[in-house]
């Protein structure tokens, strides 16, 4: 039986890419070139700073100039971290629909605490999320099973008794590292050119309150 439903948190539980695009092209301007569309670099948003500033500035961690350009990336979304960015279409009423049946929720990202606790306040989600489980809450981060691990131990549900909704090939990978039903959310920042059959996915949803049917199937 399925006792609570995890999340992960950029692509899944909130569109958070306007608010990284816009620290994007914060990068850009401060170089001198013009801003890359939305549509451009929402496929890059589940992949933080780094998978932004290789499609945005052509750098990756190992570039002489990648720590300069990832401060100011991080230092600007620090600063408007909520201006744009919403919970997905029909988010907040699955939210509301789990409490009622009294099904436990929360969040297993690989976003740094310091990003993670203060969007998820903005968002009104904080509280009422029963763990909060970011990029650097364990040693290892997504898609090692660690993660995973310690949200079941901090809600005290089995990994076998829950749900997790992600849009990475890596959550669905760390879901199968602790018998997990991973569970695809195509609505999020899958790139049309990713095979998701190859994700050894449970199931999929293409909205948010389409993940209710996986609960009523138990």
């Amino acid at each position: 039986m399925i006792e609570a439903v995890l999340f992960d948190l950029d692509g899944t539980f909130a569109d958070t890419a306007p608010d990284l695009a816009a620290a994007l092209n914060h990068v850009r301007a401060s170089r001198n070139l013009p801003p890359l569309p939305l549509a451009t670099l929402r496929p890059q948003a589940s992949h933080g700073s780094a998978g932004l500033l290789k499609t945005g500035m052509n750098v990756t961690p190992d570039a002489p100039d990648f720590p300069v350009l990832r401060d100011l990336f991080l230092d600007y979304y620090t600063q408007h971290i909520c201006e744009g960015t919403r919970l997905f279409t029909g988010m907040t009423e699955l939210i509301d629909a789990l409490e009622q049946r009294g099904t436990c929720w929360g969040i297993v990202t690989n976003k740094p605490h310091r990003f993670t606790l203060p969007l998820m306040q903005a968002l009104g989600m904080a509280s009422r999320a029963s763990c909060l489980i970011s990029g650097d809450t364990c040693a290892h981060a997504k898609p090692h099973p660690a993660p995973m691990r310690k949200a079941c131990e901090t809600i005290q549900v089995t990994p076998e008794n829950c749900l997790y909704l992600g849009d990475d090939k890596r959550d669905m990978d760390a879901a199968n590292a602790v018998s997990m039903r991973g569970i695809i959310a195509r609505y999020g920042y899958v790139s049309d050119d990713v095979s998701v059959e190859n994700w050894q996915a449970y199931g999929s949803v293409d909205a948010p309150l389409e993940l209710l049917d996986f609960l009523t199937q138990e």
